[in-house]
């Protein structure tokens, strides 16, 4: 029996391979190959890696300013492990599901498996259901979330539009993904993504060490604990990309090849996330606290904006907006019958769509920073932790199950006892720490923004229009003014603390 699981898992995810095998490729169909088509373990760590930061990156100085430097890498790394730990577990049931249907001669050549598909077939039709709204409803808002970025990173090369009006534009530019088919032509994007965050971090990094720490600076964090929780939050939103994991899975030739791909690309990104952060707190302190924007406190140089350009070339064309958005193009294909059209310019225009309640969202909540707790502690904290922790205890509940399993949990976590207890302190801690404190704090620094800035704010913490000169009277001399100061050194719009 044991032989038999082997076979049957090494069977799975292999019809890229068979329809391949013995057929002479053209050199169109090797470039295609080699730059669109990916499925190796490769293209599933760069997949991994370069959505799991992005906009985040500008976002994490601004919570470890609500954290303090000591609690914010400690979070990191523990956010890091349990991240890892559920994306695993997806892997796992992924994996289960897939081979119980292929036993039952199921062919997913033409469709792409789905991580509420994978409740539905594990475990019934209520499971389905609440995955599927969890999940649609925390890609929808990490969707909005990068629309907002795209729109707050421009602003600090061009501040002659307002910040609505640039949400406006790449709202137009980030509809484009709806012409990348699936996650198997994401190879050169997800490569060159990874790239653009590996070079925005060590710019903050390096930027902030040169730059220096500011006069009289502060390090008063962690000072109030609804900022405390806030900024743990972000964090573990921050650590909780693996949304997509399952879509990033089916896309593979082997998708049992997963299971240590999302921890080795958390390793990775806390070589980006930990150093930039900590430098940028520590050359900045307490200023972080109304800049969310880590970008808005370094002075403008060409580094800073090929930063910005990198940042904004890897949201919204087909990176990290498409990532957040192609599940929800699964999800809405399926609903209207086209997910097996063989037509790209069909199903791009069926997709459509989905885009439009994105661009409507990011300009009602353009508060880049807040947002990001807000959704990882309502949805973030169930998608990615919770969900997953029990739905892997209640698929292998029974001896049953657990004997008959495809693939069992690894020795050094104490195999089914070991896996129980991490799952339990998983849902434990999420569900208190994550969604209980977290909610609470997220959601009253939220509304504390809208009290503030209030809805379809035009440009969300930009520098305020009265602090600008006016321009110089030439008809008396008593009347001449001096030139405006340059644009980052004006003061910006704050935000409460408390």
């Amino acid at each position: 029996m044991a032989t038999d699981k082997v076979v049957e898992s090494v069977m799975v995810g292999s019809y890229e391979e068979m329809e391949t095998e013995g057929k002479q490729k053209s050199v169109k169909s090797k470039l295609s190959s080699f730059f669109w088509h990916g499925g190796s373990v490769y293209d599933a760590w760069f997949s991994c890696a370069s959505n799991q930061v992005a906009q985040v990156l500008l976002t994490l100085p601004y919570s470890f300013s609500q954290l303090g430097m000591l609690s914010g890498i400690l979070f990191q790394l523990f956010y890091g492990l349990l991240g890892s730990w559920t994306a695993y577990l997806i892997s796992v049931l992924y994996v289960e599901y897939r081979t119980r249907k292929e036993r039952e001669k199921v062919d997913f050549r033409n469709h792409v498996i789905q991580w509420f598909e994978v409740l539905d077939g594990l475990l019934g039709k209520h499971w389905r259901n609440v995955g599927l709204g969890f999940n649609c409803t925390f890609l929808l808002f990490g969707s909005v979330i990068q629309l907002i970025a795209c729109a707050s990173n421009i602003y600090y090369i061009n501040d002659n539009l307002d910040k609505r009006t640039w949400t406006y534009i790449f709202g137009a530019c980030c509809a484009t993904t709806v012409f990348i088919p699936s996650f198997h032509n994401y190879r050169i994007w997800s490569f060159i993504g990874l790239v653009m965050t590996t070079y925005t971090a060590w710019y903050l990094s390096i930027a902030a060490v040169l730059h220096g720490q500011v006069e009289g600076v502060k390090h008063s964090g962690p000072t109030k604990l609804v900022l405390y929780f806030t900024g743990a939050t972000n964090i573990l939103y921050t650590f909780g990309g693996h949304a997509v994991t399952v879509e990033i899975m089916h896309a593979m030739w082997k998708p049992q090849k997963f299971k240590a791909i999302y921890l080795l690309a958390t390793l990775y990104v806390l070589t980006l996330t930990l150093p930039s952060a900590s430098a940028m707190y520590w050359a900045f302190g307490d200023m972080l606290l109304d800049h969310s924007n880590a970008f808005a406190l370094l002075p403008r140089t060409r580094f800073r904006d090929m930063a910005v350009i990198l940042m904004l070339i890897h949201q919204a064309c087909f990176i990290t907006f498409g990532f957040a958005c192609t599940p929800l193009y699964f999800v809405w294909e399926k609903a209207i019958g086209m997910h097996e059209c063989k037509s790209l310019c069909k199903r791009a225009a069926a997709r459509l769509p989905v885009v439009v309640p994105i661009w409507f969202l990011a300009i009602i909540f353009p508060f880049f920073g807040p947002i990001n707790s807000a959704v990882g502690s309502l949805l973030v904290s169930f998608t990615v932790y919770i969900i997953p922790a029990l739905a892997h205890m209640f698929t292998f509940k029974s001896a049953a199950a657990r004997e008959n399993a495809v693939e069992q949990p690894p020795r050094f976590v104490g195999r089914w006892v070991g896996s129980y207890t991490i799952n339990i302190f998983v849902v434990v801690w999420v569900l208190l720490v994550g969604f209980g404190f977290g909610g609470w704090a997220s959601m009253t620094n939220f509304i504390r923004q809208i009290d503030t800035f209030g809805l379809f704010t035009k440009c969300y913490q930009c520098p305020p229009q009265s602090m600008v000169p006016p321009p110089p009277q030439f008809h008396s001399p008593v009347n001449a003014t001096v030139a405006a100061p340059p644009l980052h050194h004006l003061p910006q719009n704050h935000t409460h603390r408390a």
